[in-house]
């Protein structure tokens, strides 16, 4: 396999997380009634992308490569199953009871398979020497995996409860429990993802520059959120469209982890480039 085939195999994966958020975003393409094969071929495509930017095989002699690529896929793995599902499914009030239903279930899971991506990557930075952004990453990610648990399970269970005819509104302290412990899931998210990827620079997987990025983007990311506020706003027809709000995008369940699948696809392509950084 040429070098130039990985090259662009990787740029596609670094663009694909804003390809498959378009694409979700479209509701027009649900009504369209090919939304489900279109999730088959971008769900392929990231695959495909997947193993040519990753090793073509892995040794399990290699522990530490092994381990390297099961970060990667692991971080990869949400919006792969985002791009295979949600084609089209829009924002909450435009998609029906059962798609909402199904939304907070691949949330649910997604945000276990982000939490493991974290803890795994925490384990390959240890194992080349970097203690410090490491540590701080595992105990960030081991905190906003917990409050996506909570936050997202209990959006599962209201859908469920919709689903079956029952559309009360929760009490009002739970309505304000969800908001400050969705706040807390978006930016611990956030700061884990600055940690590792300060961490992956300090061991050279990553580029000073890069990682800089990284935490950047981070910062402002917390900044909306934090001038947004704790309760979670409402998105419905009726008040403005939520991509014109900044801080109602960085707060949206899935949007943190678009950096760690960048993250997940630097791992992989680091698998098997023997330059190092500068």
């Amino acid at each position: 396999m040429t070098q130039s085939v990985r090259r662009t195999a990787f740029i596609f994966l670094c663009a694909f997380p804003f390809v498959a958020g378009a694409f979700a975003s479209a509701r027009p393409l649900r009504t369209a009634g090919f939304s489900r094969s279109l999730g088959v071929v971008l769900f392929a495509a990231v695959v495909i992308a997947t193993w040519l930017a990753g090793p073509r095989k892995v040794d399990l002699k290699e522990a530490g490569r092994g381990k390297q690529a099961l970060a990667g896929i692991l971080l990869i793995a949400p919006t792969a199953i985002i791009s295979l599902l949600w084609v089209g499914i829009g924002p909450p009030f435009q998609a029906t009871l059962s798609e909402n239903y199904m939304r907070f279930i691949v949330l649910v899971w997604n945000s276990i398979l982000v939490t493991t991506g974290f803890v795994v990557t925490k384990d390959v930075l240890n194992e080349a020497g970097e203690r410090v952004c490491s540590t701080l990453g595992l105990a960030t990610a081991l905190t906003a995996g917990a409050a996506y648990l909570i936050c997202l399970n209990l959006s599962l269970a209201q859908s469920a409860l919709a689903l079956h005819g029952n559309r009360t509104s929760p009490p009002a302290i739970i309505v304000d429990f969800y908001s400050a412990i969705e706040f807390v899931a978006c930016l611990m998210t956030y700061v884990t993802t600055a940690a590792l990827a300060t961490g992956m620079a300090r061991v050279r997987l990553l580029g000073r520059g890069a990682a800089t990025a990284y935490a950047s983007m981070a910062a402002v990311l917390v900044l909306l959120i934090i001038v947004r506020g704790l309760a979670y706003p409402e998105i419905s027809a009726n008040t403005a469209p939520w991509y014109t709000r900044p801080g109602v995008i960085a707060g949206i369940p899935a949007v943190p982890w678009l950096m760690p699948f960048l993250l997940g696809a630097v791992l992989l392509w680091r698998t098997r480039e023997s330059r190092k950084f500068d």
